[in-house]
């Protein structure tokens, strides 16, 4: 996979996509640190692509969500506790 800085995307751009369909996927860089993947597609693959990347951004946030729990220590509550949980905070907002 080929990184690219973005001092390149701006400079050399019509290089960059020139070689994005060859590629296939190139990592955008700022300062060394990666910030956006550009990714080649077409109109008869795009509904398809896009569809792939939200799946593979809904898994993330839930890896994510589950490393956070494990950090808190909360990965490990019961489906009582969760459900004493929901009810005291929907009671809380019939309150309001």
């Amino acid at each position: 996979m080929k990184f690219v800085s973005v001092r390149d995307l701006r400079g050399k751009s019509a290089e960059v996509w020139k070689e994005l369909p060859g590629e296939r996927e190139m990592v955008i860089t700022s300062n060394g640190r990666p910030i956006a993947i550009l990714a080649a597609i077409n109109e008869s693959n795009l509904e398809e692509s896009l569809s792939a990347f939200r799946q593979a951004r809904a898994v993330e946030a839930v890896a994510s969500m589950q490393r956070h729990s494990a950090d808190k220590g909360t990965d490990k509550i019961t489906m009582d506790e969760i459900d004493k949980e929901i009810r005291a905070v929907r009671k809380k907002r019939t309150k309001q």
